[in-house]
């Protein structure tokens, strides 16, 4: 899952900041305020990969006195920076550029230039989109995408698919915005596309920001993984009933257990270590995921 994570962030990364310059030699030229917003956009997006690289890098650091249950949450953290990123610089920037325009509408010079950056810009974001997709939608499995969403572990799969997303439709709005302005005469809509641009930006920052802060938090194991270790206990016959199965993703592979349990009368204590040994080896070799297992021994008063 690293790997691919990676592929796409690396993508994402190459593509936007060919973009970026692109867009903005094209705004210079031109005097367009929504190139300017979409040269802002990639800019930022080709920083956001950056962060998600360095949170990958720092979530592979190993455990210390100081984390013992490692960093692998950092990349939570940085998704959560990206989120922070779009909204304040991306949305902010490009919502300031659009109202300025407005206030001073000037006419956008070879407005062909940016026509042909434009198209130039929805191939290669269309590359890098279908791209995040293709990852994302392997990774979602049977789940359904709004589901797949909501659950999935491993932010910088849609961090990078809702940025792309988001790049696409800002590009829409910039084509429509210079075309509407130099068919009908009317200079505003440069401006108005840049806010428009700057409107989707603050959503999908919004949006991200929701999503991250759960993980970032602390969000429990898949509903079937815990339903899953519950059932694994209760197979145990020296185990009679199960109390609670907690669980918390300290990272997108790294699932903290805490198991709490009935065991029989019959056991001594010796009985008990063995089984609790026994228990937390099948959970780990079950589920992967799991990297640490605390169990807490309960009698059975019956």
């Amino acid at each position: 899952m690293a790997a691919s994570s990676k592929k796409v962030i690396y993508a994402a990364l190459i593509g936007n900041a060919l973009i970026a310059i692109t867009k903005f030699i094209a705004s210079v030229i031109t005097g367009s305020s929504a190139m300017m917003s979409e040269g802002i956009h990639s800019t930022v997006d080709t920083g956001n990969q950056l962060l998600l690289l360095l949170g990958l890098k720092k979530a592979k650091k190993p455990a210390d006195k100081e984390f013992p249950f490692g960093h692998g949450k950092e990349i939570y953290f940085w998704s959560f920076i990206v989120a922070i990123m779009i909204f304040a610089v991306g949305a902010g920037i490009s919502i300031y550029e659009g109202i300025h325009s407005l206030m001073d509408p000037h006419p956008v010079q070879n407005p062909i230039i940016n026509y042909v950056v434009l198209g130039l810009a929805m191939i290669f974001e269309g590359f890098a989109w279908y791209f995040a997709w293709k990852e994302f939608d392997q990774a979602r499995g049977d789940r359904g995408y709004y589901e797949a969403i909501r659950k999935e572990k491993n932010p910088t799969l849609f961090v990078v698919l809702f940025e792309d997303s988001a790049a696409m439709l800002g590009l829409i709005v910039a084509f429509l915005g210079i075309a509407l302005g130099q068919f009908t005469g009317l200079h505003i809509f440069d401006g108005i596309a840049s806010i428009i641009i700057g409107i989707i930006l603050g959503i999908t920052a919004a949006w991200l920001a929701y999503e991250t802060k759960g993980l970032l938090i602390g969000e429990s194991a898949d509903p079937k993984i815990v339903t899953g270790i519950t059932n694994l206990a209760n197979n145990y016959n020296f185990i009679s009933g199960v109390n609670e199965v907690l669980t918390m993703h300290m990272g997108p592979n790294y699932i903290l257990l805490n198991l709490s349990v009935n065991f029989e009368n019959t056991m001594d204590v010796n009985n008990i270590e063995e089984n609790i040994s026994t228990i937390s080896s099948q959970i780990k070799k079950e589920y992967p995921l799991v990297k640490r297992v605390f169990i807490e021994a309960e009698e059975n008063d019956r």
